[in-house]
C-alpha cells in the first residue's frame, strides 16, 4: 500500500518526521518498504497483512497514526446534494447469487461533463501511484484509496435496459476488459451484466462496452461487497489483478459501503458536475452484528510477560475503535469496531494491546510462563517410522495432495469411491484429493528414474482424504497413512512391514490374508490387519499400472493405516537381558491339506510348544513331486530356549513330540 503524506495529513496531523512515522508504524506491524519523493510529497510503501484490510485505504493508516501519535482523526462527511428524481425509477439491480456477491448499491448522476481532473486530484493520486484517467474514474480511484472500499463507475447510457444484473458468468461467455483483452469466464465467476450480457468481472475489472468516457453523460456508481474466494479464483484463473481485487480478496467492511458510494458522489458531483438522483439502490442481506468478545485481564501478563493496568488496556482498544460493553473487576467485554473484521477472540484483542502499548516496551529478560509439553502419540508414531524407514534404506518424500484423475485410478484399494475435488486454477489438471499415497510415491520414483536414481525406496506419512462434509469424524474422512513403494520383493517388504508393526505395537498381531486386488499381481497381494482390524494392504504391482506411469522396474508397496499404529502404540517397553544359553533349532516338514494356512499352522505350533518354544519361523513351501495333489509340504523352523540351563536332548524332543501330536489331531499334518 504506498501512502501519500500529503494525502494522509487530510485526516491525520502529522507533527512528526518521516522517519518517526514509518518507525513507529513499523512497530505497529505496517513495515516500511521504502519512501520516494514525488514531488513536494512523499510516497511511503507500507507492506499490509493480509488480515488487515482496513489499512489499504489512507483513512485506515491515519486512524492507526492517531492512535499511536494520540491525534485525533478527521473523517470527511459525504452529504452530496440529491435532485428529486428517485434512482430506483430509472434503473434497478438483480441479485441472482448472493453466495458470491453479498450487498449491491447503484447510485444514478445525471449530466457529468467528462474532463481532465483538477490538480489537487491528481496530485493526490501520483502520490499514491495512481495515473489520472478523467475525472470520474479518478474519483472512484481516489475514494478507493481513501477508504479502502472498490468502487466502479459504468456508461449509465451503454446499459442494455438501464439496469444491473449479478449473476453467475454463462458457459462460454466473453468480455473485453478495459484492459482491451478479451477473457473466457467461467460458470463459477460472478459477473456484472445488464439485461443481456456481461459489462464487468465482479471484483476484478469493468469491460470495455460500458467504460466512461468522453461522451459520457449519466453514472452508475457501483458499490459491492463480493464473496472473496470467489475474487481470487476468479482473478488467478483469468491472470488478472486488479487493486480491486486485493482489496475484495481481504474483504471489506460493508457498514462503509453506503459513505464510500455517497463519498464518490459527492466528489464525482465537485469535479465532473451532474445532478445526483435521491436514494441508492441496493440489493442483498443485512450484515449480522459482530458477536461480543471477552477479555481476561490476568490473560494479558500471562501472554505478554508484562504488567498492563486494565484502565491502559481498555484505553489502548477503546481508542482502535472497540467499544467496550461491559466491565467487572476481571473482564471486559468489547464489540469490535466494523472495519476490523480480524478481530474476533481475546487473543487478538491482547495483540491489540500489545501492538500499540509497543513490543519495543516488552523487556527482552521478561519472564514467560513456559511449560515443557510431551510429544502427541501421533508424532511419537511418526518418529519410530521416520527413525525406522531410513535404517532400512527408505527415503522419506513430500509430495502434493492434490493428484489428477488419472493418477488417483492407479491404485484404488478402497473400491470405486466418490471422489473429492476443488477447485485448483493453478494445477487445473490435478484438482483431485488422492485417496492413496501410493500414486504420488510412484510418480516421485519415475521423476527420479528421469534423473538417473533408479530404484528409488520411498516412504511418505500424510493423509489421504475420503470424503468431505458427510458427518464422518477426522480420523475415517481424512486417515493418516504410510505409504511405501519399493524395488524389492513381496516377502522383503513383508518384513519392513512386520518390522514397523512390531517396533510401534510390539503385543499386537499382525495377520496377512490374500487378496485379488486387479492393482497387483496374481498371488503377490495381501490384505492387512493388526489386532484383526483393517491394518492396510501389500503386493507387487503389475506392469499394467507401473506401465502408465512409465516406470522401468518392478514395483511392490504398502499402504498402512497410521492412525490404528496410533492407536495401538506402545511408548513404553520392558526390556529383559540378552539369554546366556544358547538355542536348540528344529525344522519340522509337514504336509498338509491345501486349505490350511500358514498363519493356522504357526498358531497351533506356538500353542503347543509349550514355555520352552521362543519362536516359530517360516522356512519354505513345496507343491510337486512326492506331494500328492491338493496337498504342500511347509517347513517349519522352531526355536527352543531356557533362561537359566542349557536344554537337553530329551526336553527338546519332548516339546517337539507335543508339537507334532496337535499338528495332526488339529490340522491333520504329517511329517513328510
Amino acid at each position: 500500500m504506498i501512502v501519500s503524506k500529503n494525502w494522509l495529513s487530510d485526516y491525520v496531523a502529522l507533527d512528526m518526521t518521516v522517519e518517526e512515522l514509518t518507525d513507529r508504524l513499523t512497530m505497529s506491524g505496517l513495515n516500511l518498504e521504502g519512501c520516494e519523493a514525488v514531488g513536494a510529497d512523499v510516497a511511503i510503501d507500507l507492506e499490509v497483512t493480509s488480515n488487515r484490510p482496513d489499512c489499504l485505504g489512507h483513512i485506515g493508516v491515519a486512524r492507526e497514526v492517531s492512535v499511536l501519535f494520540g491525534s485525533n482523526l478527521k473523517t470527511p462527511a459525504a452529504n452530496p446534494t440529491c435532485g428529486t428524481q428517485k434512482a430506483c425509477d430509472v434503473t434497478s439491480v438483480q441479485l441472482d447469487c448472493p453466495d458470491l456477491c453479498h450487498e449491491y448499491h447503484a447510485r444514478i448522476i445525471k449530466g457529468v461533463k467528462i474532463g481532465t481532473s483538477p490538480d489537487w486530484l491528481q496530485d493526490k493520486l501520483a502520490g499514491a501511484g495512481i495515473n489520472p484517467v478523467n475525472n470520474v474514474v479518478d474519483v472512484t480511484n481516489y475514494v478507493m484509496f481513501e477508504c479502502g472500499q472498490p468502487l466502479h463507475a459504468f456508461d449509465f447510457d451503454k446499459l442494455n435496459e438501464g439496469r444491473i444484473v449479478v449473476r453467475r458468468a454463462n458457459k462460454g461467455e466473453k468480455i473485453t476488459a478495459i484492459d482491451q483483452r478479451e477473457y473466457e469466464i467461467s460458470p463459477d465467476a460472478c459477473v456484472i451484466a445488464d439485461a443481456t450480457r456481461a459489462v464487468a468481472v465482479a471484483g476484478v475489472m469493468g469491460g470495455v462496452d460500458t467504460e466512461i468516457s468522453d461522451g459520457t453523460v449519466n453514472v452508475l456508481v457501483e458499490t459491492a461487497s463480493f464473496e472473496p474466494i470467489s475474487v481470487r479464483a476468479t482473478s488467478r484463473a483469468l491472470k488478472l489483478h486488479s487493486p480491486s481485487s486485493f482489496r475484495f480478496e481481504r474483504r471489506v467492511d460493508r457498514h462503509n459501503m453506503d459513505w464510500a458510494s455517497l463519498r464518490c458522489c459527492e466528489l464525482i458531483l465537485k469535479v465532473a458536475g451532474g445532478e445526483l438522483l435521491e436514494g441508492a439502490v441496493v440489493a442483498g442481506d443485512a450484515v449480522a452484528d459482530r458477536p461480543p468478545i471477552v477479555m481476561r485481564f490476568h490473560q494479558v501478563s500471562r501472554i505478554l510477560g508484562i504488567d498492563i493496568s486494565p484502565v491502559d488496556c481498555i484505553e489502548i482498544l477503546q481508542k482502535l475503535g472497540l467499544t467496550c460493553t461491559d466491565q467487572t473487576a476481571d473482564t471486559a467485554t468489547f464489540t469490535a469496531p466494523t472495519w476490523r473484521l480480524d478481530l474476533t477472540r481475546e487473543c487478538d484483542l491482547i495483540e491489540e494491546i500489545a501492538r500499540i502499548h509497543g513490543y519495543d516496551q516488552i523487556p527482552e529478560d521478561a519472564t514467560l510462563p513456559i511449560v515443557a509439553t510431551s510429544k502427541s502419540r501421533r508424532e511419537q508414531v511418526g518418529d519410530v517410522i521416520r527413525a525406522l524407514l531410513p535404517s532400512c534404506g527408505f527415503f522419506e518424500s513430500l509430495t502434493l495432495s492434490f493428484v489428477s484423475e488419472d493418477q488417483r485410478q492407479l491404485f484404488r484399494p478402497r473400491g470405486d469411491i466418490a471422489s473429492v475435488a476443488v477447485n485448483h486454477s493453478t494445477r487445473s489438471l490435478e484438482n483431485q484429493m488422492r485417496q492413496s499415497l501410493v500414486p504420488s510415491l510412484l510418480h516421485c520414483r519415475r521423476q527420479n528414474e528421469r534423473h538417473g536414481t533408479l530404484n528409488a525406496e520411498l516412504f511418505e506419512i500424510a493423509k489421504v482424504y475420503l470424503s468431505a462434509g458427510d458427518g464422518r469424524t477426522e480420523a475415517e474422512a481424512e486417515p493418516t497413512m504410510v505409504g511405501v513403494v519399493s524395488g524389492r520383493d513381496f516377502l522383503t517388504l513383508k518384513g519392513v512391514v512386520e518390522a514397523i508393526a512390531a517396533r510401534c505395537a510390539p503385543s499386537a498381531v499382525l495377520t496377512v490374508a490374500p487378496c485379488n486386488l486387479p492393482e497387483f499381481e496374481a498371488g503377490r497381494g495381501a490384505t492387512l490387519s493388526l489386532n484383526g482390524q483393517p491394518f492396510g494392504w501389500l503386493g507387487e504391482l503389475n506392469r499394467s499400472v507401473t506401465d502408465q506411469v512409465e516406470l522401468q522396474d518392478a514395483v511392490s508397496i504398502a499402504e498402512l493405516n497410521g492412525n490404528l499404529l496410533e492407536e495401538l502404540f506402545e511408548a513404553n517397553r520392558i526390556y529383559k537381558p540378552l539369554p546366556k544359553f544358547p538355542t536348540v533349532s528344529r525344522d519340522l516338514n509337514f504336509v498338509l491339506n491345501e486349505s490350511v494356512t500358514w498363519s493356522q499352522l504357526s498358531d497351533v505350533v506356538a500353542a503347543s510348544g509349550g514355555e520352552l518354544l521362543q519362536d516359530v519361523s517360516f522356512g519354505g513351501q513345496y507343491r510337486g513331486k512326492q506331494i500328492d495333489a491338493g496337498q504342500k509340504s511347509y517347513v517349519i523352523t522352531c526355536r527352543f530356549l531356557a533362561a537359566d540351563r542349557t536344554l537337553t536332548a530329551e526336553e527338546v524332543e519332548a516339546a517337539v513330540k507335543n508339537i507334532l501330536s496337535a499338528c495332526e489331531e488339529k490340522l491333520e499334518a504329517r511329517l513328510r
